[in-house]
């Protein structure tokens, strides 16, 4: 038995936060307005969302149905999939919250289900948390054939120990590489393109570190263990190789600071890609 369709949920449900049953509850009332609206695709929905019994089960039988190969099966994609979610107490509220950021920074997405189902940068995130489960339990060759996998059919290469927090928005995700000793806080914007990578070929802590509320815009490259600091802009296809101090813009090759934030501006939620006015250096 091989189709997803035919899986029964397991019978121990996961405990969910208010913040995950509120969300989880509008994605099942916009899932049943879909049945009507597009009656070719009722079985999709009904499998992967109304037969499911939480967000957590739902989100590995959607991994599973996207991720799962000759290799490993969508049967073993879920299951391993739901075991890293059920296990990680933080899985649902990481969800929940990279579901939050997409509808409010994405101004093509006005309901939850179309970046549950259709999304990849979404879909990349979530799968690239149950590979970090099973790297962090010693099952490297199973994290980095989850890994091979988000890259192949999404495009985004996110190695699994790789540090990233919640309430990141990887948008389009297509050319997105995170190399494995970065660190991406809450609250960051990724564009399309974005590279987080060493510089040579030094091994240890080699790749960069995101702080909070950072926007990395278009074919941004950041290479080598640089920080960039909270609430920084790193404009469109500029390249940085040193550190970008904080509530700042910076462009070009090497980026440079072009100009200057207020602390209350926050990139990463208006996603505005502008270079700003200030005094630039």
């Amino acid at each position: 038995m091989t189709a997803l369709a035919t899986l029964q949920p397991p019978l121990r449900a996961l405990s969910r936060s208010t913040a995950e049953d509120e969300v989880w509850a509008d994605l099942r009332a916009e899932a049943e307005a879909a049945l009507i609206e597009e009656p070719l695709y009722a079985g999709i929905i009904q499998a992967t969302i109304l037969d499911q019994r939480s967000l957590a089960q739902a989100l590995a039988y959607r991994l599973a149905h996207r991720l799962g190969d000759g290799d490993l099966a969508r049967l073993s994609m879920r299951d391993l999939c739901l075991s890293a979610f059920e296990a990680d107490p933080k899985a649902g509220a990481h969800a929940v919250r990279d579901l939050v950021a997409i509808r409010e920074r994405d101004p093509t997405c006005r309901r939850y289900l179309a970046p549950f189902l259709f999304y990849k940068g979404f879909a990349a995130l979530e799968a690239y948390r149950a590979g970090h489960w099973l790297w962090h339990r010693g099952r490297a060759t199973l994290a980095l054939h989850v890994q091979s996998r988000i890259s192949e059919v999404f495009g985004c290469d996110i190695h699994p120990a790789a540090q990233i927090g919640s309430g990141v928005f990887i948008d389009h995700a297509t050319g997105v590489v995170i190399g494995e000793t970065t660190v991406v806080a809450d609250d960051v914007s990724i564009l399309q393109s974005v590279t987080l990578g060493g510089n040579g070929k030094q091994s240890g802590d080699r790749h960069p570190k995101i702080e909070r509320g950072v926007l990395l815009s278009v074919a941004a490259k950041v290479l080598g263990n640089v920080r960039v600091g909270e609430g920084a802009k790193v404009a469109a296809a500029a390249v940085v190789l040193s550190d970008v101090p904080p509530h700042t813009t910076v462009a070009g090759v090497p980026a440079r600071v072009v100009s200057r934030l207020r602390p209350e501006e926050e990139p990463a939620q208006s996603m505005d890609q502008s270079f700003g006015h200030g005094d630039g250096i």
